[in-house]
């Protein structure tokens, strides 16, 4: 029997008033392997209720740091104890490979062990202000924090959100992307384990246009944090302004890996190859945009093309796979049209370009890893995030036209230099206009760094120190030391 994913509602597992359910799939054969439950606007501002009352009453708000914190490990370690449940979930769902799925899942328990242990650091300021006044700054819960996840990371991502905004004494409403709440369901059955109190923690599918927008505009709902596509993210912040909500965005990007002619072109082509390929493209901070010096530029395609025809596309759950399925049968016809757009702009197509539909793939949505070379800035392949398993490769002649062909774009989330030159490589990542770079690599990162976009890409930081700010409010106390008469007015 196809398993039911029902609402988590103030510590209860809850039936929708909806009828409408969502077909989950798997996007390796398209199986449908559960039916989600849609949250009405009505279950939606019941949530929030609960989550405002649990918030209000002190219940985890009130508690100590080092209270918190226990929850948190309870949390991560009952996290590690699903570990393998969850990253076949993840896999299951998502179509990214075990081997990536495992590695999100590792890093989630990672995550909520992170934060218990920054509660357990001193914070706040103290300082005379004048004469006779001390004065203190303190950090405070926001309140209701709205968490809306997309279906790209749906585990790591919901961790990201979920253990910073818990750790700083917040209650949460969590949206899952609709067609992939498989792993949320399962950290939230966890959290009903844990000693969370009840209300605290709310988990609702359904739709955008009802979930998430009822989630946004909730005068009752004091902080929202999305990711997605900038588009949608534009919509969060218009809905936001009602009651004037703190916002946090991670959107969209279309990120440029700058390869200089003194790089080691095996490191270069190895990390390039990781950076579009991993998460077959449809990473955020993918690195979309190869930038490629003239001298170098045909050897680093012939060899970029060679390594890349090798990747063994298949289920995620297949052994000896290295790249897992497109989520879903509409992203990847999104996928194919701009393959097709690449093609009629005159962009030559060295690899790829075509739905996978052979070796027991063919009920799946799966496309082969796409190269397209001799591109130009105005293309639309070149200036528009495809989230795809899609790479554009782009001459550049000198230092100075590699800075402004990467920087000639709407997006800044992240970046990367190669060079042998590491005074040039910091010199040119410096004025990439990008929040997550690298020199020498791609895509490695930390819990302990802040995560995040200039431009387009969003707004505020996930994960890191940072992360904490964004579910808080900072409080400003002045205390008298000799209290008397002011005389103001005498």
């Amino acid at each position: 029997m196809t398993k039911e994913l029902k609402l988590y509602i103030n510590g209860e597992w809850v039936d929708s008033s909806n009828p409408e359910t969502q077909d989950i799939l798997n996007p390796a054969n398209q199986e449908v392997i559960a039916k989600a439950l849609k949250a009405t606007k009505e279950e939606t501002e019941e949530a929030i209720k609960a989550a405002k009352a649990a918030f209000e009453s002190g219940v985890w708000a009130g508690r100590t740091p080092q209270e918190r914190a226990k929850v948190l490990l309870q949390i991560a370690d009952k996290m590690e104890e699903n570990l393998e449940e969850l990253a076949d979930l993840e896999t299951l769902n998502n179509g990214k490979t075990k081997r990536e799925a495992l590695s999100d899942a590792e890093e989630s328990v990672n995550t909520f062990r992170y934060y218990a242990a920054l509660l357990n650091n001193p914070n706040g300021v103290t300082y005379e202000a004048a004469e006779d006044i001390q004065t203190m700054i303190v950090k405070e819960p926001m309140g209701v924090a709205g968490l809306i996840v997309p279906w790209n990371f749906p585990l790591l991502m919901s961790v990201w959100k979920i253990a910073p905004a818990l750790a700083t004494g917040n209650s949460i409403v969590l949206k899952p992307a609709e067609i992939t709440p498989m792993t949320a369901v399962k950290v939230f059955e966890l959290i009903d384990e844990s000693d969370l109190p009840k209300g605290v923690a709310n988990l609702l599918m359904g739709s955008g246009s009802v979930v998430g927008q009822t989630i946004a505009e909730s005068h009752d709902v004091d902080v929202v944090s999305f990711t997605g596509s900038t588009g949608v993210g534009r919509g969060i912040m218009q809905a936001a302004t009602g009651n004037l909500k703190k916002v946090n965005l991670e959107l969209g990007g279309k990120s440029p890996n700058i390869i200089f002619e003194d790089a080691d072109l095996e490191t270069a082509v190895d990390y390039a190859l990781f950076g579009i390929f991993m998460g077959s493209g449809q990473v955020c901070s993918s690195g979309s945009r190869v930038l490629v010096q003239d001298s170098i530029y045909d050897e680093f395609v012939e060899k970029y093309v060679a390594r890349a025809k090798d990747i063994k596309v298949g289920p995620g759950n297949a052994e000896g796979s290295q790249m897992g399925a497109i989520v879903s049968g509409k992203h990847m016809e999104s996928i194919l049209e701009y393959i097709q757009i690449g093609k009629e702009e005159g962009a030559n197509l060295a690899l790829g370009g075509s739905r996978i539909e052979r070796n027991g793939m063919e009920k799946g949505f799966f496309i082969e890893p796409t190269v397209f070379t001799n591109v130009t800035s105005d293309m639309r392949i070149v200036r528009e995030e495809i989230f795809g398993p899609v790479v554009a490769i782009q001459r550049f002649k000198d230092e100075e036209e590699a800075i402004r062909i990467a920087n000639d774009t709407e997006f800044g989330l992240a970046g990367a230099v190669f060079s042998k030159d590491h005074t040039k490589a910091m010199r040119v990542i410096k004025k990439v206009r990008a929040g997550i770079t690298w020199v020498n690599a791609y895509h490695l990162t930390n819990v302990q760094a802040p995560w995040g976009g200039y431009k387009t890409s969003g707004i505020g930081r996930s994960i890191s120190t940072n992360a904490l700010e964004e579910y808080q409010e900072t409080k400003q106390i002045n205390i008298n030391m000799d209290p008397k008469p002011i005389q103001f007015f005498d």
